[in-house]
């Protein structure tokens, strides 16, 4: 259904089981979940889907080291049966990251970590091989009966350094375990919320819920101006570091719940340099700085992404990395790799996130505790009950989601028909054993070649397919100086709710985050999505303006960074197009 096509709908029939607030991650979990389960669904967000802390993430999928030291073993579990659930469940954008951890000292942090352990606030200190070591040793246990990666090992200093010459001298030993990285979390929060619409439910963005007279509610459109009454049973809040905010709008006045949420904020950097890529040899650096706060350094898309800060933020709404973060990362960088200068200009985008955690009165950010719950308000007598999503990290989208849900199920007294813990996402459907032979066949009547198919499958996983049947059922033009076509950002423009040129340069595409974009490739774009939504000249003008002020004051990227990247180079797609 299209957008208007929802919005009529809603009209005719207002009564829905559960209205969602909030298309992060974790709000397009629990209406997937719900969804699958035949109930009438409702989620409606204020922005896009996927574009607040679900797109500012260190893009790692992982159990959660640290916060062993915190006592947090049961949420340390869930992570890495979640972990392993999505290398299955998508493997298309969910891949193993081999991690090394450099080692300062012995036994240094062992009094720290018992402190810490027994839940007394204590800065954090640098950790020793030792109690790395228990911490690694914990890992594998917790995934000893799935061993779908290697346990971990030690290197002594000379062999450390002979594989990692650029690392800080004065290390003594390092660590290597597993994790994993995601690629495209935006996309695959896209393909989440297809689940929930293929099953029948309705998702907006740019749209709000609002409470209005008699206590009855209606679901605004930023995008056409109208509105549409709703009448849900149940309101999940699922707006992450917002929940606070939203719910001033859910409650009256008299009726306002206390603060639930205590968000940090979290910013990284991603990095063009290719002398700080090569040292790192494929792992990720995680690493404590000086003042012992863990970092993170790994290659992301071509480029490098590292990061990230912890800071206690008021306003998610104006969250953004800070010159002082930048340094503090740089510093970061500096200490663990000594020998490896970054210019200023390398920076080509950062980016900044609120981490959705509890209310705390902890001084210390590492304390607060990762975990999620579930927390039922009672609007009034009349009015549906309030369930608000706290804390929860990317990594446990799917089991938060499916907690929630089983909630709501209870509430509404219904029954839970199927289970995601195995069910393939998006791309990962179907996933090929064999790449090269399912590229060949993919490929094989659509006139795209091997390289520019292997592009599709590298950005949709087996959904790949039917972007190339789309693809070369019409008219195609290769765009400057990027690997995508006219005929791909048109059938995302389609088919995946692209309102403005964000959603479509950020988040369904990955031209801005990895540094690739250029002021010639963003106008094409634009004139795409400016022929496609039928924009008027004024509307055009206001689009561009509106997305070089959002590059610039979130994401650190001006006009003249674009212009200077508008030098052309060679794609397999600018190949297909002009041998095609």
């Amino acid at each position: 259904m299209k957008r208007e096509e929802m919005l009529d709908g809603l009209r005719r029939s207002p009564k829905v089981d559960v209205c969602i607030i909030g298309g992060g991650i974790n709000g397009i979990s629990v209406f997937r979940e719900l969804a699958l389960q035949g109930l009438n669904v409702l989620l409606v967000e204020k922005h896009d889907y996927c574009s607040g802390a679900s797109s500012a993430l260190s893009r790692m999928v992982h159990g959660g080291l640290r916060y062993l030291e915190n006592g947090e073993f049961k949420l340390v579990q869930e992570s890495l049966v979640e972990r392993d659930r999505l290398l299955r469940n998508a493997p298309h954008y969910v891949a193993p990251l081999p991690t090394t951890v450099p080692v300062f000292d012995i036994f240094s942090g062992l009094g720290n970590g018992i402190v810490r352990f027994l839940g007394l606030s204590r800065r954090p200190s640098r950790r020793g091989a030792v109690a790395i070591k228990a911490g690694l040793s914990i890992y594998d246990f917790l995934t000893r009966k799935r061993a779908l990666m290697p346990r971990h090992q030690f290197r002594g200093r000379r062999t450390t350094l002979a594989k990692w010459p650029a690392l800080n001298p004065a290390i003594k030993s390092s660590a290597t375990y597993f994790d994993a990285w995601v690629s495209h979390p935006e996309r695959l929060g896209i393909e989440l919320l297809q689940d929930g619409l293929l099953a029948g439910a309705i998702a907006l963005n740019y749209a709000e819920l609002r409470r209005g007279e008699g206590g009855r509610y209606q679901v605004d459109d930023q995008i056409g101006g109208v509105s549409a009454a709703v009448e849900p049973a149940l309101i999940i809040n699922a707006t992450g570091g917002w929940i606070d905010v939203a719910n001033q709008i859910l409650f009256s006045p008299e009726a306002r719940p206390a603060p639930l949420m205590g968000g940090t904020k979290g910013s990284h950097l991603i990095i063009d340099n290719a002398e700080l890529r090569d040292a790192l040899a494929d792992h990720m650096i995680y690493y404590e700085n000086e003042d012992g706060r863990i970092c993170i350094l790994f290659p992301y898309l071509g480029k490098v992404l590292v990061g990230s800060t912890d800071i206690r933020v008021d306003d998610p709404e104006t969250v953004r990395c800070e010159a002082d973060e930048r340094d503090y990362i740089l510093q970061s960088l500096a200490f663990v790799l000594p020998d490896i200068a970054v210019r200023p200009e390398q920076i080509v985008f950062q980016f900044s996130g609120v981490r959705p955690l509890p209310a705390s009165a902890d001084s210390f950010t590492g304390r607060i505790p990762r975990d999620h719950f579930c927390t039922v308000l009672e609007l009034s007598k009349d009015g549906p009950p309030v369930l608000c999503m706290i804390g929860g990290k990317w990594t446990t989208f799917r089991s938060f989601g499916e907690l929630a849900a089983d909630m709501a199920l209870e509430r509404l007294g219904r029954r839970r028909h199927v289970a995601t813990t195995d069910r393939p996402i998006g791309g990962g459907r179907a996933f090929p054993v064999n790449i090269p032979v399912w590229l060949a066949q993919a490929a094989t009547g659509k006139g795209l070649s091997g390289g520019r198919m292997a592009e599709l499958f590298a950005r949709y996983g087996t959904d790949a397919e039917g972007i190339a049947d789309f693809i070369a059922a019409g008219s195609d033009a290769a765009l400057p100086h990027a690997g995508y076509s006219t005929r791909e950002l048109q059938f995302l423009i389609r088919d995946e709710a692209v309102e403005h040129l964000d959603d479509l340069l950020l988040r369904r595409a990955t031209l801005a985050v990895s540094g690739e974009l250029s002021l010639d490739m963003m106008d094409a774009a634009l004139d795409l999505l400016t022929q496609e939504k039928h924009w008027t000249p004024a509307h055009r003008t206001r689009e561009r303006d509106r997305f070089l002020s959002l590059l610039n004051e979130r994401h650190g990227v001006d006009e003249d960074m674009l212009s200077a990247r508008n030098e052309p180079r060679s794609t397999e797609c600018e190949t297909t197009a002009k041998s095609g």
